[in-house]
């Protein structure tokens, strides 16, 4: 039962991940004269490379919908009914949004992030749907 706390870390750690590139990126362009402090005034300006901005948006996408994929975690636990579909979901769900972002971070094409996208959604909702099945069970 506990065993879905695992995917929560691990999606959390990529989260972490994500977040310390920011700055590592962000330094970066600023040592090469790319950007300047103010251009991070109010976020991020167009003078803001791509390659230095991207982090941020992914960073953004790690806060999106995998709330909802932290929320059912936590439902799980609570209704004490973690079967091995649900383990297998969460996991799945994780491994898809590390590819995610390591596309995104990356080489950054967007037809295959879509693609690891949408696979992503389609797991959420299978795992909330398990999720809303074991509990009426």
């Amino acid at each position: 039962m506990q065993g879905i706390l695992f995917p929560m870390v691990a999606l959390a750690t990529l989260t972490f991940a994500v977040l310390l590139l920011i700055p590592v990126r962000r330094f970066r362009a600023g040592i090469a004269g790319q950007v300047k402090f103010d251009d991070f005034r109010y976020g991020e300006s167009e003078r803001v490379p791509p390659e230095v901005g991207i982090p941020n948006r992914n960073m953004m996408n790690l806060l999106e919908l995998p709330m909802l994929f932290y929320v059912a975690c936590l439902a799980y636990l609570v209704i004490g009914h973690v079967n091995e579909f649900a383990l297998a979901l969460a996991w799945i769900y994780v491994g898809l949004r590390v590819v995610h972002s390591a596309i995104h971070v990356t080489y950054n094409r967007v037809r295959h992030r879509l693609v690891v996208f949408g696979l992503s959604n389609v797991v959420l909702v299978m795992f909330w749907t398990n999720l809303m099945r074991t509990y009426a069970a």
